[in-house]
């Protein structure tokens, strides 16, 4: 097993290992821990593992339901402004 040296500031190791403490665990397996939701979190956000994976995704959208037509850009821009503007007082 490897040995891994950190340099952090001391009010951050502090606040780690209190936080280690209130889970049950150990600093260095609270690190581990976090390390490993981070790859994993990164694997998720990633994308398509290849290009096969991809093109599945594509068609499976491309079978799904949706309108019939495109919506018409200023038509689209017109909701979008009356969101942002909805509820605020007038000026």
């Amino acid at each position: 097993m490897a040995r891994v040296q950190l340099i952090i500031p001391d009010a951050d190791r502090e606040q780690f290992v209190l936080q280690a403490r209130r889970e049950g665990m150990t600093f260095s397996a609270w690190l581990r821990a976090a390390a490993h939701e981070r790859l994993r979190a990164n694997r998720r956000s990633f994308g398509f593992e290849n290009m096969e994976a991809l093109e599945d995704f594509i068609a499976y959208c491309d079978s799904l339901p949706g309108p019939e037509r495109e919506p018409d850009w200023e038509e689209h821009l017109t909701v979008l402004n009356e969101s942002k503007t909805r509820g605020l007082p007038d000026v």
